[in-house]
């Protein structure tokens, strides 16, 4: 019979080799999405063998579910959190926006494979998706909000943020600059998480100086989880 330090040894090793793995597969699929990475490619970057891969995961899907549940959900309780240190529904939604866009901005990979989820459907019923929701459902319920049609609002604000983290993604590593312009459209750099959360509020009704206002308010000190 193995003795405890023995299986205290057996069951780290584990939880090392799941999160190599884990690691793995992240930094693959945040470049170039799940369906392009094979099982050997992630067993490869994590150094381990194939066999290994069967003891933690029944396939890759089953691991593309764990890093959606990983990264997805433990922003999501940050946001959580966010939200129990608030009390105005506009500016928990304006904070939540602004920390998805900076934490994009601050790391790129995370913002990558967050990209690849934020507009699909099940992502609203699971991941952050359903944190979204609920703060857009609170605050048009508290009368601070105003959508008649409540699934085009969730679109439009999850695509005003996915748009934004796409932008931030370009611009990580560089500082706030004028990238000249288009059509007459000034393409500036400066405090585009702030100009995303206040986009967000006007879409869903709100006046452009109000909006202005609670999206530059100071965020709480919430802190966020680092990416695998």
């Amino acid at each position: 019979m193995r003795d405890g330090k023995a299986e205290g040894r057996a069951n780290r090793r584990k939880r090392e080799t799941r999160a190599r793995l884990l690691r793995a597969a992240f930094d693959l699929m945040a470049e170039r999405g799940k369906d392009a990475v094979a099982i050997n490619e992630i067993t490869e970057a994590a150094d381990v063998g194939l066999g290994s891969f069967y003891n933690h995961f029944d396939s890759k899907d089953a691991i593309h579910a764990a890093l959606v549940a990983d990264v997805l959900d433990g922003f999501g309780r940050a946001l959580t959190a966010i939200a129990d240190a608030l009390d105005d529904p506009a500016e928990v939604l304006a904070a939540s926006v602004r920390h998805v866009v900076l934490r994009a901005h601050e790391d790129p990979r995370w913002g990558r494979f967050l990209l690849a989820h934020m507009l699909s459907l099940s992502t609203l019923a699971e991941g952050m998706g359903r944190y979204l929701v609920h703060d857009l459902v609170v605050g048009l319920d508290a009368g601070r909000f105003r959508a008649t049609d409540r699934l085009m609002a969730v679109v439009a604000v999850g695509g005003a943020a996915a748009a934004a983290v796409a932008v931030a993604i370009q611009m990580a590593g560089s500082e706030p600059r004028d990238f000249g312009a288009v059509e007459g459209i000034e393409l500036r750099g400066d405090r585009l998480p702030e100009r995303t959360a206040s986009a967000a509020l006007q879409i869903l009704g709100m006046p452009a100086e109000e909006a202005d206002e609670v999206a530059r308010r100071p965020l709480p000190p919430v802190a966020l989880p680092i990416a695998s």
